[in-house]
């Protein structure tokens, strides 16, 4: 669930760089706890579900 939530938080960081209709320091945020989602479940070494 966290990739999920990762991934789409990625995605949507992507879509506002290119659309540059961002909220500047919160699409930044939203970026830092994407990779820090996927760094955590990485390190934890979970299994998907």
């Amino acid at each position: 669930m966290l990739y999920t939530i990762a991934m789409v938080l990625l995605v949507l960081w992507v879509l506002g760089m290119v659309t540059s209709y961002t909220v500047g320091g919160l699409i930044h945020l939203l970026l830092v706890i994407a990779i820090i989602s996927v760094l955590f479940r990485v390190i934890s070494g979970r299994k998907p579900i």
